[in-house]
């Protein structure tokens, strides 16, 4: 049966920028045409919306509010990703890397729950978006190692960042109320956790041995890496000689030059655009974006605030939407190594969305397609 579908009469956003009024024709999975689209078995009518590609999200953790939404509240991780997934629809995300957080901490970000999100993740049953594994290793997590090492061996892990939270961690040690979070979060007391901190903070002279042999292991199995909140151009520099040619979330403007120096992808949080500035107060991604260094937006702690950052970043005169929309399909796909998505071109994957732009400030999410599959359908589509 003929199952090609037709968008017909959309702004489609070009590979080489610009909207253009045309259609597009999915079939067998890719887009199979721009333009001329005879053949299709179904024709949707999108006169009026925007037909863009779909959104690739390189680093979202906000799963553990499904997973862990009150400390003493946990869910099942089937049932916590099957709502992500719809959640990852709901708001264009056609491709998502799960921040999985394997930290030394324990509880909701220990070894057990990292390896029961990934075994759900590696089965990809009944997701609708392309469900990824982002892992977040906490550097101090020494008994880890073996394991992570296995785990990319198998080809269970897609990203793999480099985090250490400790320090920070440890500047909070005498403030019981600042380290309550973290010791919910971990299934234990303050009193526990400061000790179980004092405890990690002895295993520092080992941590670059370690960082460097899953860094090496990376590398050799193509699994892309990255460095998590670099602070200085030292941070970058030693994580670009072991490979790692992305920087996530870097938190001083020296380590974002040091970055862009290199050549590396830039990562910065879509809630930063949305909300105007950083929550834990660091670089506005805005401004990083105005002055071309940071060229990737994820959605960090928000799903929704990946689709809405384009729009205010062309509503604040930072960039063109055909030049912000890339910042979270191709450059983030290009970033992850995927070579077959992030544009809508013949070929390419049929991930799209389209979005009504009637509403200034507030675009509305009409459909999204994952592999030329409608996976949610916000209203009726017209058909012709």
């Amino acid at each position: 049966m003929n199952s090609a579908i037709g968008i017909v009469d959309g702004r489609v956003l070009l590979p080489q920028g610009g909207m253009v009024v045309t259609d597009l024709l999915l079939e067998d999975g890719v887009i199979s045409a721009i333009g001329a689209i005879d053949g299709a078995r179904r024709r949707i009518d999108a006169s009026g919306l925007l037909v863009l590609p779909g959104i690739v999200d390189i680093h979202g953790d906000a799963f553990e509010r499904q997973l862990l939404p009150r400390p003493e509240a946990a869910f099942p991780v089937d049932m916590a990703l099957a709502d992500t997934d719809r959640q990852l629809l709901a708001n264009g995300i056609t491709t998502a890397f799960h921040g999985i957080t394997l930290s030394w901490e324990g509880g909701l970000r220990g070894r057990d729950m990292a390896w029961n999100l990934i075994d759900h993740l590696s089965r990809q049953n009944g997701f609708g978006a392309d469900n990824r594994v982002h892992l977040r290793f906490e550097n101090h997590n020494l008994e880890a190692v073996d394991e992570v090492l296995e785990w990319m061996e198998r080809g269970l892990i897609d990203f793999l960042a480099f985090n250490d939270h400790l320090p920070g961690m440890l500047e909070k040690i005498a403030h019981a109320d600042k380290l309550t979070k973290y010791a919910d979060r971990s299934g234990r007391s303050v009193s526990e956790f400061r000790a179980l901190l004092a405890r990690t903070a002895e295993r520092t002279a080992d941590v670059p041995q370690a960082v460097e042999r899953l860094a090496a292991e990376a590398c050799r199995r193509g699994v892309t890496t990255a460095s998590h909140d670099d602070m200085t151009r030292a941070d970058r520099q030693r994580y670009q000689h072991l490979g790692c040619a992305i920087s996530e979330f870097p938190m001083r403007r020296e380590a974002v030059l040091a970055a862009r120096e290199f050549g590396n992808a830039i990562v910065m949080g879509a809630p930063n655009v949305v909300r105007g500035g950083s929550h834990l107060g660091g670089t506005r991604a805005a401004e990083m974006i105005a002055e071309g260094l940071c060229n990737v937006l994820a959605s960090d702690y928000y799903y929704p605030s990946l689709l809405a950052a384009p729009f205010r970043l062309a509503a604040d005169g930072v960039a063109p939407l055909d030049a912000a929309w890339p910042i979270v399909s191709r450059n983030a796909a290009c970033a992850a190594g995927l070579v077959d998505r992030g544009e809508l071109a013949p070929g390419l994957r049929g991930d799209l969305v389209l979005v009504d732009d009637s509403r200034p400030g507030l675009p509305q999410l009409v459909a999204t397609f994952v592999a030329g599959v409608p996976r949610y359908v916000a209203r009726p589509l017209t058909l012709r």
